[in-house]
């Protein structure tokens, strides 16, 4: 086990918990369900708001309206797996103010019916859309099999509500982003696409471009969902790294104290023991003597060493009696409100995205889950509010390298991704970056507080807006988006630029390990080719602004997190609500001037691996560099042209090329870049004349 066994938070987060976010309006409607109810009148609409922000309930308002006021025949609700269709289940609205229930005939929910996708449920499909009634439930599957059997055509003048649009995708691989891609080409139904994490973890594109561009955007953000609650205040997040087995250390990173969610490897992962069973039955024998079964949940009882009994939901058993008996009193809702009810959670492929346990404190994974929106969904169970629960955290126990060549290679990806992850929360969790180009005429905005100096015209400032959550920024050089689109990118879309842009493996890997590495390659060249390859219809001035505010916000956050974390020697204890915002605003006050060439010398990656040289052993660091190392490759075709195309906007501002003996390193890589850039032309007409 690495010393020390304790897992070291890379991201610490408390909260002011005013309340906010759960107060409902006159009718029923939490601020989140408010923000978007105001935009039921657009054709297309993308929710992207957290995990517990009442995303169905929202989806629930709107498609009233839109069945009632705006002449839609019917609304079809798709979620991605049959226990989320529990999410759509009746709701008397009107009880909290609304002018109409949420009401679904129970043979409409399809969720709740037995039988294939592929089979009866598509003749349910049918049947639905020939009748008179006005909402259906389905699962994606059903629905992608519904629209091959009955066409594009069928579904004209109706509601699509997709649920966790994240499983969507632009490939043409996906067929429901195939189908989506078709509708919205016909142009006769409206949709309603609803995620907590818009990005994919294979960092694909969700919807084209083309597509894209058609929906209106209501964001949400955690920062506004957690700051608004009640109770919970506080939220870790963490890599932790062992050797061995991870069932004899379980206990190190778990405290029995707290309503836990195990899930363990998956059976294809480096942590696997390849006997999922037998790991389960580990970690019982781990948390105490087990007392035997309960007869009407089927929860595992277990006593500790302390003499109390604990009750364990297994989820991974494959008796499909048992497992059922266990799933259906997790979801038995008269104890949704009761926190004895489980105490700890196992499961492999299940309690992940649309698991709704409210007390659940502590989200353990072991191993690297296939993507980042498989972590920031697993995360997501844990950060419901609940009365008592003032703490939540998520753990990702990943084995360290060891002396295998073949096994250190598969670690180091899995410990980049952990990162990866790590570093995407932080984003994630931050307030909402609003950046201003420096101008010798700007003012104070009002609403926004500027901290005890107020506002100085001859500074950059920094100013935050307790209510919305906005943290505004300005910089000297800072290239501001001309295009309504690119506007709109820098305003919702940084975390999707980021999310690209950490996942990128090159990127990473030089960040963490390359010592000769300068930090321009990554902010400028790597984070360039990103921009251009997600939004390639800009043109070349929004592209620069849009790669600008991205490298800001993720650096920003970067140079903040050095405050927070810093100041609490690793602690699990951060400081008050106001820790990142502090955090920002000392960096700005420590350097002499803040300009977009400053940003951009940053290393969007040390203070990652800070965390990371804490967390690891001092061996398995340096097997991590070495493999790193031993890929290094002289640059290719891409980052030259990506290079000389920086040198020359460099020429462009200094009347000269880049110095190839500068004493700037990023002066210098750009000269190495063109001279690498010459050497492919010439190599590639050379080809040519073959």
């Amino acid at each position: 086990m690495t010393s020390g066994n304790k897992s070291i938070p890379s991201v610490s987060v408390s909260y002011a918990r005013n309340g906010s976010s759960t107060k409902a309006n006159a009718l029923g409607m939490r601020p989140m369900q408010e923000r978007a109810y105001e935009r039921r009148g657009e054709q297309y609409l993308l929710i992207k708001s957290p995990p517990a922000s009442g995303k169905s309930r929202a989806l629930m308002f709107i498609a009233l309206d839109k069945l009632h006021n705006q002449g839609l025949k019917q609304a079809i609700i798709v979620v991605p797996e049959k226990s989320i269709g529990s999410s759509f289940n009746d709701e008397p609205l009107s009880k909290f103010g609304f002018w109409a229930d949420w009401s679904v005939e129970p043979k409409w929910n399809l969720c709740n019916a037995p039988g294939s996708d592929n089979g009866g449920k598509v003749k349910s499909v049918g049947a639905f859309l020939e009748s008179n009634d006005k909402i259906l439930v389905c699962t994606h599957a059903t629905f992608r099999f519904a629209v091959d059997e009955y066409g594009i055509e069928a579904f004209d003048n109706r509601l699509i509500a997709v649920d966790e649009f994240h499983h969507v995708s632009a490939n043409p691989d996906n067929k429901l982003g195939l189908h989506l891609g078709q509708f919205i080409a016909r142009d006769r139904v409206h949709v309603v696409a609803m995620t907590g994490s818009y990005f994919r973890g294979d960092a694909e594109a969700v919807l084209a471009p083309q597509d894209e561009s058609k929906f209106d955007t209501v964001t949400y953000t955690y920062y506004e969902q957690l700051n608004g609650y009640e109770y919970l205040k506080q939220l870790d997040i963490g890599y932790f790294f062992y050797s061995g087995s991870y069932t004899e250390d379980i206990l190190k990173v778990l405290d029995l104290a707290e309503k836990t969610i195990i899930h363990i490897p998956n059976v294809n992962s480096r942590e696997s023991t390849k006997d999922k069973i037998r790991e389960v039955e580990h970690i019982i024998e781990e948390l105490g003597e087990w007392q035997g079964t309960d007869a009407v949940t089927g929860f595992q009882l277990v006593e500790t060493t302390s003499g109390r009994i604990l009750r364990v939901a297994d989820l991974v058993d494959d008796d499909p009696i048992k497992r059922d008996r266990v799933s259906t009193a997790l979801k038995d809702s008269s104890h949704k409100n009761n926190r004895d009810h489980v105490d700890i959670i196992i499961a492999l492929g299940m309690a992940k995205e649309g698991f709704d346990w409210i007390w659940c404190e502590h989200a353990l994974t072991v191993g690297y889950r296939a993507s980042l929106t498989e972590i920031v969904q697993i995360i997501g169970r844990a950060t419901r509010d609940a009365p008592g629960k003032t703490r939540a955290r998520f753990t990702n126990l990943i084995a360290e390298p060891d002396a295998s060549e073949q096994i250190v290679t598969e670690a180091v990806n899995d410990t980049l991704k952990a990162i990866a992850a790590s570093l995407l929360m932080e984003q994630v969790l931050a307030p909402r970056f609003e950046f201003k180009s420096k101008n010798s005429a700007d003012g104070p905005v009002q609403g926004f507080d500027y901290g005890d100096g107020g506002y100085n015209p001859g500074k950059c400032n920094v100013g935050f807006n307790h209510e919305t959550g906005q943290l505004q920024i300005e910089i000297k050089g800072l290239s501001e988006p001309k295009s309504e689109e690119a506007a709109r990118i820098c305003r919702e879309d940084l975390n999707e630029v980021i999310a690209a842009f950490v996942q990128d493996k090159t990127t990473i890997e030089r960040g963490l390990f390359d010592s000769e590495m300068v930090p321009e390659e990554l902010t400028q060249v790597r984070m360039g080719k990103i921009i251009k390859e997600k939004y390639p219809e800009l043109v070349m001035e929004d592209q620069e602004a849009v790669r600008q505010y991205a490298i800001a916000a993720l650096n920003f956050t970067q140079q903040a997190n050095q405050t927070v974390l810093g100041g609490t020697g690793g602690s699990s204890e951060p400081g008050a609500n106001t820790a990142l915002i502090d955090g920002v605003r000392k960096f700005v006050m420590d350097v002499r001037e803040l300009d977009i060439d400053l940003i951009d010398h940053i290393n969007p990656f040390s203070e990652a691996y800070a965390i990371l040289a804490k967390s690891l052993s001092e061996d398995s660091l340096k097997q991590v560099a070495a493999v790193i190392a031993a890929k290094r490759v002289s640059i290719s075709y891409e980052d030259a042209k990506e290079l000389a195309e920086r040198a020359l906007k460099f020429k462009k501002d200094r009347g000269r090329l880049p110095d190839i003996n500068a004493h700037d390193p990023w002066e210098k890589r750009m000269a190495e870049g063109v001279v690498a850039f010459q050497r492919h032309h010439a190599q590639k007409k050379a080809a040519e004349g073959r």
